[in-house]
């Protein structure tokens, strides 16, 4: 039979893919190892924009009703700093949740065959078929009676995974390769009593607890790299040694029992690859994977979902060439990766927080403890998040010794090494790679600060950006450098 599209790989960014084509009325076969439901390692959150593509979706009150805990509240500490707050709505939706692998999978798997996509499961590609350089199919092997065959399609896409069989037979060019730096524990608790999501970051360690389906929680332990050999060897002593640095939560782990083993990984690449080719495409951790110490994962998944099935819409319904559509998408999919990229490598390199840092949190703390509200959700840059709102930066905080000045010289280096990105390197990139963040943003000491006046004072009397540009947009963004600069500059994101 000949489909439009084939999907390599049945997890969420190919399955959600073949549910959308499937309900704009295309032919789609989904291909997959596993038989569902089915586990995976995972960090299973989903921030609010990968909530709110579930709920068009109309799957998010089936995940709710499967006992999907929700997570309206998180509370971020470094040090002894604390923010914790509630999500704004965004897209209306006001919380994150983090499903089982084996209930979120299952579920969209189901979806997609309800709306006419041909699921294969316990199937293995064995290659790609090709007409010249263009991919026209492929031939699978059912796992269980080794039995073989070939299916062909307007358009192959590799959904199959960091280590994607796809992109390694089409030779997928790499964007971006930055080396694991972290390796990460997960481990699940019954009796772990968590108020919300739960974030800690400190010297060498990040930790994360959140609520999950069955009454669990989940906690994560990232640490360097280097000492990945030594803690494979007892893994649940050091989750459990890591979480006693963090407030109670080690206590309350003692108290919980642990369910299943810990379960831990030094695989974690940080790859950009380009996302189609003649009769092909990528999407999901198969064309960008990064660290999971930000929880994109299943969130950027979606993203990829949503924007190529409306690519391929396009291309295959005759609105605009295939291969223009497709390069549409790899262009927006770049332009949201990697200012999130970036955050997630500086957060990778595990800092911790320092004395003024830590001082800068907790006159932030002391605002929403008043009643101010200091979290917001941002698309700024396309690193969706929580941030925090530019009025946590006031004036008011001169008096617990902070200057608009020197706010804004910590803002700029604390990010991502606190878990907290105040913007340090989210720049968006355009043609030839030039920054095109607002000039008036960039007041960074020896950061693309706004010209030999500014210096990273913060005071915005310089008059040339230093790119050099004397147009009118520049012009306006330095009359608006007090409120803007904060505004978007200061991203705090949680």
């Amino acid at each position: 039979m000949t489909f439009d599209v084939i999907a390599i790989g049945a997890r969420v960014a190919g399955v959600a893919a073949g549910l959308l084509l499937a309900r704009a009325g295309l032919r789609v076969l989904v291909v997959d190892r596993a038989h569902f439901p089915s586990d995976t390692l995972s960090t299973h959150q989903i921030q609010l924009p990968g909530v709110a593509r579930l709920a068009r979706l109309g799957l998010l009150e089936s995940l709710l009703d499967a006992g999907t805990p929700p997570t309206p509240h998180v509370r971020f500490q470094a040090g002894n700093a604390v923010i914790e707050g509630e999500f704004p709505s965004a897209e209306g939706v006001n919380m994150m949740i983090s499903p089982r692998r084996t209930i979120l999978d299952a579920m969209l798997v189901d979806a997609a065959r309800a709306a006419g996509a041909e699921i294969r499961e316990g199937c293995s590609l064995v290659e790609l078929t090709h007409d010249g350089d263009r991919v026209t199919g492929i031939r699978l092997q059912d796992r269980r009676t080794r039995h073989t065959g070939t299916e062909s399609a307007a358009l192959v896409v590799g959904a199959d995974g960091k280590h994607s069989a796809v992109a390694r037979l089409v030779a997928a060019a790499e964007r971006r390769n930055s080396a694991a730096a972290t390796f990460a524990c997960y481990a699940y608790w019954d009796g772990l009593p968590v108020k919300g999501g739960e974030i800690y970051s400190g010297k060498g360690f990040a930790v994360g607890a959140w609520p999950t389906n069955e009454g669990l929680t989940l906690t994560y332990v990232a640490g360097p790299i280097s000492e990945f050999d030594h803690v494979r060897r007892n893994p649940t002593a050091h989750v459990i040694t890591t979480l006693d640095k963090v407030g109670s939560l080690g206590e309350r782990a003692r108290a919980a029992v642990q369910v299943g083993p810990t379960r831990g990984t030094s695989d974690l690449p940080n790859v950009v690859r380009a996302a189609h080719g003649p009769g092909w495409a990528l999407a999901g951790d198969a064309g960008l994977v990064m660290d999971p110490i930000t929880g994109y994962g299943i969130g950027h998944a979606l993203r990829d979902a949503e924007l190529l099935s409306g690519a391929i819409i396009g291309g295959l319904g005759g609105a605009t060439k295939l291969s223009r559509a497709l390069s549409g998408y790899e262009k927006h999919r770049n332009r949201e990766t990697y200012p999130a990229l970036d955050w997630t490598l500086g957060l990778t390199r595990l800092r911790g927080i320092n004395e003024m840092e830590e001082r800068l949190f907790t006159a932030i703390w002391h605002r929403q403890a008043r009643g101010i509200r200091v979290l917001r959700h941002d698309h700024w840059c396309g690193s969706d998040g929580i941030v925090l709102q530019p009025t946590a930066f006031d004036p008011t905080h001169r008096s617990q010794g902070f200057s608009a000045a020197r706010t804004c010289s910590l803002a700029v280096n604390v990010g991502k090494p606190t878990g907290l990105d105040l913007c340090g390197d989210r720049a968006r990139t355009g043609r030839k790679g030039q920054d095109r963040r607002p000039h008036a943003e960039q007041c960074h000491t020896g950061h693309q600060g706004c010209g030999p006046d500014c210096n990273g004072r913060f005071t915005g009397q310089s008059r040339d950006c230093d790119l050099g540009s004397q147009s009118a947009r520049c012009r306006q963004r330095r009359g608006q450098w007090h409120q803007r600069g904060i505004d978007r500059s200061t991203s705090a994101y949680l």
